[in-house]
């Protein structure tokens, strides 16, 4: 059983095509404001990001936003969370996130929130960490990655523990139950190819 205080979401800075994107965001941003886990995200007032954050101001709710200053400066910062850190690299950026949350939720986005998910699922593969990470799977969203994954394991790039690295779930209700019970990474999938 992991505790979570706190969760680092990775999401979206434009809304997406579909209202259920928006949906799902606005759903699991009430759902952590009433359970009292802190949301850690992008520091952005745009897209899925502006849409969570809100969500859990309106709720009562601790958001914390990590914004590298080049952001800031194009006026995208969200200047009514809790706490705004200003960080001068993308780098930082997700390094901050990483250390102020004691899990990862991934909802639909584009190609940052696709590096930054794949970043931390990594981090975990090499043991670096063993925080749980859940992917909001809003509509099938993030089935294309599942089969990349698969393709990796089937062309003999990783061990087939790696589907073990991260949970992916359809509905909001259904991400803190999942954090709270994903294991930790398995040592075969940083050891398997030596």
């Amino acid at each position: 059983m992991n505790h979570i205080g706190s969760v680092a979401v990775f999401c979206g800075s434009r809304p997406g095509a579909r209202p259920a994107f928006r949906q799902a965001a606005e759903a699991f941003g009430d759902i952590l404001a009433r359970a009292g886990v802190g949301l850690v995200y992008g520091g952005g007032r745009v897209g899925l990001m502006g849409i969570i954050a809100d969500r859990v101001l309106s709720g009562g709710g601790h958001v914390v936003g990590v914004i590298p200053d080049f952001l800031m400066e194009r006026e995208v910062g969200h200047g009514s969370v809790s706490e705004l850190i200003r960080v001068p690299t993308m780098h930082e950026r997700k390094y901050k996130m990483f250390d102020r949350a004691d899990g990862f939720v991934v909802l639909p986005g584009g190609l940052g929130t696709l590096e930054e998910a794949m970043e931390i699922i990594t981090w975990k593969q090499l043991h670096l960490h063993a925080k749980p990470i859940v992917l909001l799977d809003t509509e099938g969203y993030w089935q294309p990655l599942l089969r990349v994954c698969e393709s990796v394991i089937a062309e003999g790039f990783a061990h087939d523990r790696i589907r073990d690295l991260f949970t992916l779930v359809a509905t909001p209700e259904e991400v803190l139950p999942a954090l709270a019970l994903q294991p930790g990474p398995d040592r075969i999938v940083l050891e398997s190819h030596l």
